[in-house]
C-alpha cells in the first residue's frame, strides 16, 4: 500500500510473532492501530488441539504492551459456510483442497475487512510475507523478499479491491529479522513456534478428524500393473505422492523399494501405488486448471510464458499457459513435475509478481 499520512488500521492478530511485529511496525510508523483476534472454529475439543485461548492471551499480551485495543470476533459461521463446506466437498470428490487460500479470500480479507470498515478503519494488516505495489493504475501482489517465507501463494485469490485496502508490513523483512524485532520489543511470543497445517485440525491425526465428517469407504490397493496387494481405509485419506501410512509390507518375489500413491480410481474405489519416488506415473509435463482468478485481469495475449508453483515452498517452474476454454487452461511445463495433485492450487508468476492462479483439475 502507498505510504501516506497516518491511517486507522486494524491488524489481524493471531497470537504469533508475525502479526505481533506487523502491529508493532505500524504503531511505530504513527498509525492508529487496533488489533482483531478472529475465532473461526467452534468445537468441544478445539482447545485440546488448537489452543485458541492461549493464542488470544498472547495476542492480548502484545496489544497491552503496544497500548492498543484488541477486538474479539467470531467468524465460525462464515468459515463453515464459505470454507469448510467446500473443504469437505473436495475431499468427498477425491481431491485434496487447500482451505487456507479460501480462508484468506473469504474470511481474513473479506469478513475481517468488512468488520474493520464498519468500525471506521481505512485498511487491515496481516503478518503475511508478501508485498503490494502500485503500477500502471494497478495494485499488484508481489512475493515477499524472504524467499523461504514468501506467502503470495496463499493470497492469489484476492482481488485488487482487497489488496488496495490491505497492508503487509513484513513483506520486506526476513523471518530472522522479525524475531529479532519481537525480542527487542520484549514480546513473550518472540520464539513462539510457527503454526502449521489447518488450525481446526491442530495436533489431531487428520484421518481421525476427517472420519468425523465424511463416511469412509474402504477398498483395495493395487499396483500400477493391476495386482492387488493390500487394502485402504478410504481414498479421501490419501494424496498423490504419499509414502507414509500405506501399510504395504514386502511382496513375495518383489523388489525392496518404497511404495507411493500414484492414482486414485474413484469409480472402482481403488488406490493405485507404485515403487520409486520418481515413478513415471507420478511425473507429468501437463495439467488442466479451472476456476482461474487473475488479480489484475487476464493477460492481453495467450499463450504466455510464466512460472508457476503447484504447492507452497516449491521452486518456480517455467511453463506455458494456454487457454483451452473460458473455464479451463492447460499448463505445459518445461520440465516434468512430480505428484501434481487435483484440488490443489497452481499459482502463476512473472518474476516477483503474482498474476493469479487456479484449481488443478487433472
Amino acid at each position: 500500500m502507498k505510504k501516506t499520512s497516518s491511517k486507522h488500521i486494524m491488524v489481524g492478530m493471531s497470537g504469533g510473532v508475525d502479526s505481533s511485529v506487523a502491529a508493532l511496525l505500524l504503531k511505530e510508523q504513527g498509525h492508529y492501530v487496533e488489533g482483531v483476534f478472529m475465532k473461526n472454529w467452534e468445537e468441544d475439543d478445539t482447545e485440546t488441539y488448537c489452543p485458541a485461548s492461549v493464542d488470544m492471551q498472547d495476542a492480548q499480551s502484545v496489544c497491552d504492551q503496544l497500548e492498543i485495543e484488541l477486538h474479539r470476533v467470531n467468524f465460525a459461521e462464515e468459515y463453515w459456510e464459505r470454507v469448510f463446506t467446500d473443504f469437505l466437498a473436495e475431499y468427498k470428490a477425491g481431491r485434496t483442497p487447500n482451505p487456507d487460500i479460501l480462508c484468506n479470500k473469504e474470511i481474513k480479507f473479506k469478513a475481517l475487512l468488512q468488520y474493520a470498515k464498519q468500525r471506521g478503519a481505512e485498511a487491515i494488516a496481516t503478518g503475511h510475507y508478501a508485498r503490494c505495489r502500485y503500477q500502471q493504475a494497478q495494485c499488484q501482489l508481489l512475493k515477499g523478499v524472504d524467499t523461504q517465507k514468501d506467502q503470495s501463494y496463499f493470497l492469489y485469490a484476492l482481488d485488487e479491491t482487497q489488496l488496495s485496502q490491505s497492508i503487509f508490513p513484513l513483506g520486506n523483512l526476513s523471518k530472522h529479522t522479525v524475531r529479532e524485532l519481537a525480542a527487542k520489543a520484549g514480546f513473550m511470543n518472540h520464539n513462539k513456534k510457527d503454526s502449521t497445517g489447518i488450525c481446526f485440525i491442530g495436533e489431531r491425526k487428520f484421518k481421525h478428524f476427517l472420519h468425523d465428517y465424511l463416511p469412509a469407504q474402504p477398498g483395495i490397493i493395487e499396483t500400477y500393473e493391476g495386482t492387488q496387494i493390500g487394502h485402504h481405509d478410504g481414498l479421501m485419506y490419501y494424496t498423490l505422492g504419499q509414502r507414509q501410512g500405506l501399510q504395504i509390507g514386502g511382496q513375495k518375489n518383489g523388489v525392496e523399494a518404497p511404495w507411493y500413491v500414484v492414482a486414485k480410481d474413484m469409480k472402482r474405489n481403488v488406490l493405485v501405488v507404485a515403487q520409486g519416488h520418481d515413478h513415471p506415473a507420478l511425473l507429468t509435463t501437463r495439467l488442466l486448471t479451472q476456476s482461474i482468478h487473475w488479480i489484475n485481469g487476464k493477460p492481453d495475449s495467450l499463450p504466455i510464458q510464466v512460472s508457476a508453483k503447484t504447492r507452497y515452498r516449491q521452486q518456480d517452474q517455467a511453463c506455458t499457459l494456454v487457454m483451452k476454454t473460458q473455464e479451463e487452461y492447460e499448463v505445459i511445463f518445461d520440465e516434468p513435475q512430480r505428484a501434481i495433485t487435483p484440488g490443489q492450487s497452481i499459482v502463476f508468476y512473472q518474476d516477483h509478481r503474482c498474476l493469479g492462479g487456479g484449481i488443478i483439475k487433472r
